[in-house]
């Protein structure tokens, strides 16, 4: 009996058991499942994305492989360099002192230029890649890094530097179409560039790189200003003149600003007097006051030189124009003219013929 009672308690028992783990099942069922559908999908969403990564890079390197390829294995910088720098010597220098620091100097921006020189031929990117590389290769630490960074600003520089020239392109024009410039323009100009460099270098960066040329800027704006000045005659213009380069610091700038200036002096008096009928030597002596004795010899020589290429010039155009009256062949004449040239002239000379005739007709045009 007891036996008979106890097993419907137990199927009963048995059977809500079944219920309750089956519904234990069926209410985590679907969580479980969407959490590994949603981990499934991440990781499908994973590995697309990656694909796709890697595809677009292996599309894009394959795209720019040629260009990439110079940028990413520069050891010295020099390989393979652009057409317009083959076969040339790196201008510019990198120093440093005794500490391994970089002494900055105008040399350092002229290695600069060298190399942004080919831009258009070579992509901005390779450029750089390769002056950081013969830094690099050529020079220590911390003094590497820091031409690399003084590097970032020079091209930073230079990129701003045409919204500067765009703004005072057109004034500039417009101020020297009454035939004399107008300084104060040319002043705000250098005052806008001035306050550029200060955004991007320091004190030190700024004399070294540009104060060789400011020092020729200033120079160019103060002999306008003083032929500007209608209240001064000419001899007193050349003594204000004379009185400003003497005034400058000495320096390699003040040398070649007064060699220069002795030098269109020359150009000038040689013709003043060579007009008079001046003999070669009062034109040498003339000469050895200004530039001394060896260069006042080797112009004697010019001369000469000169003198006799004229003497001969007269004799082939004399040549040349008998024989153009005559009624034979254009054909003979040209051979005719062509021996002449090659008996009175050397290759060099006969290069000359054509731009000197031109120059003898304008002198003549000049004095009718």
């Amino acid at each position: 009996m007891s036996n008979n009672r106890r097993s419907p308690l137990l199927s009963i028992i048995i059977a809500v058991i079944v219920v309750l783990i089956v519904a234990i099942i069926w209410w985590f069922k679907p969580v479980n499942n969407s959490n590994a559908f949603s981990q499934a999908d991440s990781i499908t969403l994973d590995n697309q994305a990656n694909a796709n990564t890697v595809n677009k890079a292996s599309s894009d390197s394959n795209m720019s492989q040629q260009s990439n390829q110079n940028i990413i294995k520069f050891t010295t910088g020099l390989e393979r360099l652009p057409r317009s720098l083959q076969g040339t010597d790196v201008d510019g220098e990198i120093i440093i002192d005794e500490n391994r620091q970089l002494v900055i100097t105008e040399g350092l921006r002229r290695l600069f230029d060298y190399f942004l020189s080919a831009l258009g031929e070579e992509e901005e990117s390779a450029i750089y890649a390769r002056v950081e590389s013969y830094i690099r290769s050529h020079t220590p630490e911390p003094a590497a890094s820091q031409a690399v960074v003084i590097f970032d600003q020079y091209v930073a520089y230079l990129k701003a530097i045409p919204e500067i020239e765009k703004k005072y392109g057109t004034l500039q024009l417009q101020a020297t179409q009454s035939g004399e410039l107008d300084l104060s323009v040319v002043a705000q100009q250098k005052q806008d560039v001035a306050r550029l460099r200060q955004q991007h270098f320091d004190k030190e960066t700024i004399t070294a790189f540009f104060g060789t040329g400011d020092e020729y800027d200033d120079y160019s704006m103060e002999m306008v200003r003083i032929s500007q000045n209608s209240q001064l005659s000419e001899a007193q213009k050349d003594a204000a003149k004379q009185d400003y380069i003497s005034r400058m610091p000495d320096n390699a700038t003040k040398t070649n600003i007064a060699q220069q200036a002795n030098l269109n002096e020359l150009m000038t008096r040689t013709e003043q007097m060579q007009a008079k009928g001046a003999t070669p030597e009062a034109l040498y002596n003339m000469r050895r006051e200004l530039v001394g004795a060896p260069a006042a010899a080797r112009l004697a020589q010019v001369d000469q030189a000169d003198a006799s290429f004229d003497k001969r010039f007269k004799q082939y155009r004399a040549q040349k124009q008998q024989l153009l009256k005559q009624s034979t062949s254009q054909s003979q004449v040209q051979i005719q003219i062509n021996q002449i040239e090659q008996q009175l002239f050397n290759d060099s000379e006969r290069k000359r013929l054509t731009g000197y005739a031109a120059l003898q007709q304008q002198k003549a045009a000049d004095t009718n």
